[in-house]
This record gives structure tokens, C-alpha cells and sequence, in this order.
């Protein structure tokens, strides 16, 4: 492709290329670069390209999109934002694919994998065609899983996903687009034609520093949406209804000003059961997750897929056969006469929300086990010892994935807000002891939240990632307490 063709809506500053050069790829990364490529510096959240350049031309780059003129001589493209030069450079470099899909973004603090899976599930069984998945849980097409840590990736992966979708036919695509991947323009030039607001609260506040910069970084989504759904029953959704430039569709619990009102909610051990009402309709939803805050995903779901032509009660019967995303308010098969909660749960209102749902069931004790991520905000620490508190019968303090902090900092800022609390709590930093006393502690009708980690499987301990699942662990502390029983049964037959 010549370099004229990929410069074709770029906010440029000053050419000092031949624009009729042949481009061989597209980098970002000087570690990564080919001969022959483009490379685009852009500054991260840890390393600015700007200072890998030399690294970029040795490797074989034969121009440079930046943002300060380089100091080495190469043939270069200033522009004012090389984010957003990446973003629309990969998107004519992969022929524009999101224009050949069906294409639906969801934003919000918490339900945004939730949403995102429920709305693939009602597609797949609705339309019958192939759809494809960007998100926490991982990239999908179709059934097909491609692992991800990121969860926007990078606008060049973003892109480069997208084109393979398109070429394994997958005629829908649902994203998950966080707040860091709106600021940081990981999607930026994609005209979406659904965006979905679900809420906000507070999260990544060492990243945004304030709740409005951090409402504002979401709100960017709505500005390049063909339609907009928003959860009006949020205090912050004034604010994406102010950006969205395309046709609005609400939803709520709480206000029945709402398109999609959700309506006589029951709530059970395994499912959910609520009437959503609709502007001269009204039908009964049954979906096999339990919490309130599935109300509001199926709500947010309902009123996507609406938006695209299908029926309301093919969606309602499309919901009923799908059980919901591992980690979260995920049921541990135990085999026990307590139950094992396993819940992504990492901000105070999600912590909140997981607790409240499982109060509305549980026959016994709630037993809360959870911990904070390091390097991360610290301002939600207390709060979520204090809710933790608040609502449970036990809690166990434990880690999380304490990065480059000591865990006990970590540990000592949640338990700020735990003081004054009447409700028992224990500290046990490592995570795996932690929930194997929690375990051991359980009887008949008990519930014990496992929160923080979810769908997680590894731990990051200062730089390391090591292999770490909750589940892994609840497996590994019920099968040891099998053996000892046979071991008794045997004893007491001896």
C-alpha cells in the first residue's frame, strides 16, 4: 500500500516523506517492526515510542508517524496525535472491516462482559449467524476463544481482529470498550452501530483522578454511535445522553420514564425472573443468573438487540437457554450443603451488588473473602472493606493481585474502613490459605463470596504472573477433604 493512502484523514502537521513510498506493514511497537513498515510512535501507559525510534529504523522502518520531529534521520509524518494516526492508519490498512460487520460497543464500570456475552448469546440463537467478541473474558469468534489481557486491545490489534472476523464470516461483532481504550483512542474512527451504557462508579480513578474525567472518557463512546442505550436509573447517565449523537433507547429499574422498563422482579438461588415493559408491550423474563444487576444486563441486551429488528419474545426465549460468564456469579458445583460464589467483583459497587444478590437467597451466613489490586486505586479500598462489613456475616481480607505493592499496605488501606465495623473479619494475606480457612469455616446454608478475580487465572506478584484460580483452589480443598472422609469412613469400619 503507498504511504499516500494511509495518511488519508490525518490530522498532519508537516510531511518530510515520499508519499509515493510502498508501506510493507503497520508497527507500533520498535520490538516488533519489519522491514519494509510504518512505524507509529505513540506515548503508553509505561514507555513513549518517541524514545525507540533508532530501535524502529534498525529493525527496517522506512518512515515514522510521530509527534515531535526525530532527532535521527528518517523519513517522517508529524501529526498532532499519533493515538489516533494508529488507530485510523490500521483501519485502512485492514480495508475498514467494523463497516463490513454489525457492530455494538458497551461501556460502563460494571456488566459490561455480562452484557456483551448475553447480547452474543440472543444474536447467535436470533439470527443464526457467526458473531465475534472483544473483551475481558477473552476475543471470540464464534465458539472459537482467542486469549487476551487486554480488555480493549491496542488499536492495530483491534483492527486486525476485526479483519479476521470479517474473513471467518462473522456478520456481528460485540465489544467491550473501557474507559482506558476511549481515552487512549484504542477504537477511535469506528462508527458503532449500537453503544451501550450500563453505569459508573468508582474505578481506575488512578488513571481518570476524577469521577468526571473518568464519566467523560466513557462518554466518548456515544459520540461515534448510530444508537445509543443508556441505563437512565445511573446518576452519570445525563451525561452520555448529552453526547450521543445518533437515536437514544433508555432503560431502568428505578424510573419508569424509561423505553425499557424492568418491572416485578423476583429473585431465586439460580435465576432471576422480572416483566420488562415496553411502550404498549409487556412480557416475562426468566434468566438462569441471579442478582438485580441482571435485570439491568438483560434490560440493556433486550433493548440492543430490539434496536437491530428482532422480536422481543424471540430475545426472551433466546435469554432462557444461556447461563451466564465464568466469574461471574458464577456457582461452584460443591456437592456440599453451603454454596461457592465466584465473582469479578472489584469495585465497591460490584462488591455491593454480589453481596445484596446473594443476601436475597442465602439461608445462612454470608461469608465475604476478597482483596484489592495493587498499583491500581487506592481510594476504593476502604470502601469496599466498608461495604464488605456492612453487608456480610464474615469477612476474610486477603490479596488480590498485588502487583509491585506490599501486600499488607494494600491490606491495611482496606481495613481503614473496616473500623468500627461489628461484623467479624481475619486477614490472611496469602490468597489460597485464605480460602481454604474460608472453606473450612462453611456449614449447612452458608454462602461464601469468592470476589476480586473471577474469570483470573494467574496472580501478579511484583512483575511475575504465576498460575492462580480461585476455582483450582476450592477444587483442590474439596477433593483433599473427600480423601480425609474416606480415610475416617475406613478407620471407623477397622
Amino acid at each position: 500500500m503507498l504511504l499516500k493512502e494511509l495518511l488519508n484523514n490525518l490530522d498532519v502537521i508537516k510531511v518530510c516523506a515520499e508519499t509515493d513510498m510502498h508501506i510493507l506493514g503497520v508497527a507500533y511497537d520498535s520490538r516488533e517492526v519489519r522491514t519494509g513498515e510504518l512505524f507509529v510512535a505513540v506515548r503508553g501507559y509505561k514507555h513513549d515510542g518517541h524514545k525507540f525510534l533508532e530501535q524502529a529504523v534498525e529493525k527496517g522502518a522506512v518512515c515514522i508517524i510521530c509527534e515531535e520531529e526525530p532527532e535521527i534521520s528518517v523519513p517522517f509524518i508529524l501529526v498532532k496525535d499519533s493515538r489516533k494516526a494508529l488507530a485510523l492508519v490500521s483501519a485502512i490498512w485492514f480495508k475498514f472491516p467494523a463497516k463490513k460487520m454489525t457492530t455494538i460497543a458497551v461501556t460502563g464500570t460494571n456488566g459490561k462482559t455480562s452484557v456483551t456475552h448475553l447480547i452474543k448469546h440472543i444474536l447467535e440463537k436470533c439470527a443464526s449467524k457467526k458473531v465475534g467478541l472483544i473483551g475481558t473474558n477473552g476475543n471470540f469468534i464464534g465458539d472459537r476463544e482467542l486469549p487476551t489481557e487486554l480488555t480493549t486491545p491496542e488499536s492495530y490489534e483491534v483492527q486486525k481482529i476485526l479483519d479476521k472476523m470479517v474473513l471467518e464470516n462473522c456478520e456481528y461483532v460485540v465489544m467491550e470498550a473501557s474507559s482506558h481504550a476511549l481515552h487512549l483512542h484504542r477504537i477511535y474512527g469506528i462508527e458503532f452501530d449500537i453503544g451501550v451504557f450500563t453505569n459508573l462508579s468508582p474505578e481506575h480513578l488512578d488513571f481518570h483522578e476524577t469521577m468526571e474525567d473518568y464519566a467523560y472518557a466513557k462518554s466518548l463512546l456515544f459520540k461515534s454511535c448510530k444508537n445509543s442505550v443508556i441505563n437512565i436509573d445511573d446518576a452519570f447517565a445525563k451525561i452520555m445522553l448529552e453526547t450521543s449523537v445518533g437515536n437514544i433507547s433508555t432503560y431502568a429499574v428505578k424510573s419508569n420514564s424509561a423505553e425499557f422498563v424492568g418491572k416485578d422482579v423476583k429473585l431465586f438461588a439460580d435465576k432471576t425472573e422480572f416483566c420488562v415493559l415496553k411502550i404498549g408491550e409487556i412480557s416475562r423474563v426468566e434468566l438462569f443468573i441471579p442478582g438485580v444487576f441482571t435485570v439491568y444486563n438483560a434490560l440493556a441486551a433486550i433493548a440492543s438487540t430490539s434496536i437491530l429488528g428482532f422480536d422481543i419474545e424471540d430475545i426472551i426465549n433466546a435469554m432462557k437457554t444461556y447461563h451466564g460468564v465464568k466469574g461471574r456469579a458464577e456457582v461452584v458445583q460443591t456437592g456440599k450443603d453451603f454454596t461457592v460464589l465466584i465473582d469479578y467483583a472489584h469495585t465497591p459497587d460490584a462488591l455491593r451488588n454480589i453481596i445484596e444478590t446473594t443476601r436475597g437467597f442465602a439461608k445462612e451466613r454470608v461469608i465475604t473473602l476478597f482483596g484489592c489490586g495493587g498499583d491500581r486505586d487506592k481510594a476504593k479500598r476502604p470502601l469496599m472493606g466498608k461495604i464488605a462489613t456492612e453487608l456480610s456475616d464474615f469477612v476474610y481480607v486477603t490479596t488480590d493481585n498485588p502487583r509491585t505493592e506490599n501486600p499488607k499496605d494494600i491490606i491495611d488501606d482496606i481495613l481503614s474502613g473496616i473500623d468500627g465495623s461489628c461484623t467479624s473479619y481475619k486477614c490472611i494475606t496469602d490468597r489460597q490459605e485464605a480460602i481454604n480457612t474460608a472453606l473450612e469455616s462453611l456449614k449447612a446454608g452458608d454462602v461464601l463470596i469468592i470476589a476480586g478475580k473471577g474469570h483470573e487465572t494467574y496472580q501478579i506478584i511484583g512483575e511475575d504472573k504465576i498460575d492462580f484460580d480461585d476455582r483450582e483452589v476450592v477444587a483442590e480443598y474439596l477433593k483433599n477433604q473427600r480423601i480425609q472422609e474416606r480415610k475416617v469412613s475406613v478407620e471407623g469400619l477397622e
